[in-house]
């Protein structure tokens, strides 16, 4: 059985971080709500609580049950976790008397205790919370202090329980990732043996338990989840895995001819299906973006489950969920099993009788690229920008049509192809041209001109739920103006796009 840390979620933005910092190690680690969490059991090595918007002496506070945990398996508590631990067991948590976010220092750290080991006395931590600790337990010894919170880190005597009221997860924690190795391998004793290639090992086992001789459809989007699904089944199953790629007419310039050819050197058993015109007939008028996806969507289900009949015996649908989709879509204050909609091939397991499997649900981002990288995958489909379900659909901010869609395929071509030649597409998350429900004035040859805008975006992220615009070169942007206005005939204007995200969306739509 795989070992693993269990981190209970109380709600803070970072806990889908400790998760990620966590495995960075080669550790399995899996997130669970405070409230929701299965037991603990001979592979559970140890338990992390995270940080919460909450205060601990709010009246609906999270309060964990931690009377199979607390003194039996290492604990760490992290800011909210740490006053959880001092204020319910005997302590004291008040509102702090100055402002206890951003950057500090340890002004002590007790470097005999392993949790800071290896460790700077004067380490730059992160804090970020609105309380602090003012009194601890008898039986609880302070191992850390700053200038301003004097009780920084604390363990209990006795018993391998922590408590720490900075985040080591956050970069600005310079050395958190230490603080971290400390407790998961030195304090927990994990091996750190869950690597890609592990992965790829057990998961293609279970696979094989799972599926046996069974038909599996899976449908392909041309990103890197389903690719790398698609992929991870191929090796399990093999012949008995069909894939099913559908021309939306929403795809970018010569994607689907692209991406079917890459599949099929990769030895997939891919259906291309042109859909356009019953994607762009059934898209005719609409100028509302959510009721552009949900017609996408809709059309969708239609074409996938026309050409999955034609499979015989189809017992299983694959999809490429993966964790971040799981985690957000189970509350803190009550598990939900609905993965988001867009997430899914949504309402197909249903209207199709099939069983779902989604061998990517335990997986980061970054992780399924790694497990790609390990499959043989090409880099290029591997380092893939994000692309949205709905593709150029909500990239056309009014109705779509044939017409709009090749102005915009090319603009489009132009500006990722540029960015490609330049060497900055891989310093970019996501990139892409919209095309504007605007015209202006201008003036091409002798002659005046009122034609169509597009506007440029590029941002960078890590996980797209923060992005900030990426700062292009002058030259490379204006480059990328006078060739799409003087290539593309319907555009005139080109504009950059400089918001971040929030405020901003990635997409416009």
């Amino acid at each position: 059985m795989q070992e693993k840390i269990v981190i209970l979620d109380f709600g803070s933005q970072y806990t889908q971080l400790i998760g990620r910092r966590v495995r960075e190690l080669n550790v399995y680690c899996e997130i669970y709500p405070y409230n929701h969490y299965p037991a603990i059991d001979k592979t559970v090595k140890g338990v992390i609580l995270s940080g919460s918007p909450f205060s601990v002496r709010d009246a609906n506070a999270p309060k964990p049950d931690l009377s199979l945990i607390k003194g039996e398996i290492p604990l760490l508590g992290v800011c909210y976790g740490a006053q959880y631990l001092a204020h319910y067991f005997g302590g004291e948590v008040m509102p702090s008397n100055s402002r206890e976010y951003g950057r500090a220092n340890l002004g002590y750290v007790d470097s005999l205790n392993p949790l800071f080991k290896n460790i700077s006395e004067h380490t730059q931590v992160w804090m970020s919370h609105g309380d602090t600790i003012e009194r601890i337990p008898e039986n609880y010894k302070v191992i850390a202090s700053t200038a301003d919170v004097s009780k920084a880190a604390f363990q209990i005597e006795g018993e391998q329980t922590f408590g720490i009221q900075f985040h080591p997860e956050v970069y600005h924690t310079t050395e958190g990732t230490q603080l971290l190795q400390n407790f998961v391998v030195d304090i927990c004793g994990c091996k750190q043996d869950w690597t890609a290639d592990s992965f790829i090992e057990t998961t293609v086992n279970e696979l094989k338990a799972k599926l046996g001789d069974d038909r599996v459809v899976l449908g392909l989007s041309g990103g890197v989840d389903s690719t790398v699904a698609g992929v991870l089944l191929h090796r399990a199953i093999g012949k008995n895995l069909t894939c099913i790629f559908v021309d939306n007419g929403l795809l970018r310039k010569d994607e689907f001819q692209q991406v079917l050819d890459s599949y099929q050197h990769m030895g997939l058993n891919v259906i291309g299906v042109d859909a356009r015109q019953k994607f762009w007939d059934d898209l005719a008028g609409i100028t509302d973006p959510e009721l552009k996806r949900k017609a996408i969507g809709r059309d969708f289900i239609e074409v996938f489950d026309v050409e999955a009949h034609k499979i015989k015996e189809v017992k299983w649908l694959a999809q490429g969920t993966i964790y971040p989709d799981v985690i957000e879509s189970v509350s803190v204050n009550g598990p939900s099993a609905t993965i988001k909609s867009h997430h899914n091939v949504g309402g197909l397991p249903e209207k199709m009788h099939l069983k779902v499997v989604e061998p990517l649900k335990l997986l980061f981002k970054d992780e399924v690229r790694r497990v790609g990288k390990a499959l043989g995958i090409y880099p290029e489909l591997l380092g893939r920008h994000p692309f949205p379900g709905p593709g150029l659909g909500i990239r056309i901010l009014s109705d779509v049509t044939p017409e709009k869609v090749r102005v915009l395929q090319e603009a489009d071509a132009i500006f990722i192809n540029g960015l490609k030649e330049w060497g900055l597409y891989d310093k970019v998350w996501q990139a892409g041209v919209m095309l504007l429900p605007v015209q202006s004035v201008g003036v091409m040859g002798d002659e005046r001109t009122y034609e169509n805008v597009v506007a440029l975006r590029a941002v960078a992220s890590t996980d797209g739920m923060t992005a900030d615009w990426v700062h292009l070169p002058y030259e490379f942007l204006a480059k990328m103006s006078n060739e799409i206005i003087n290539k593309v005939p319907g555009i005139n204007r080109v504009v950059y796009d400089i918001s971040s995200k929030p405020p901003a969306t990635i997409e416009w739509e």
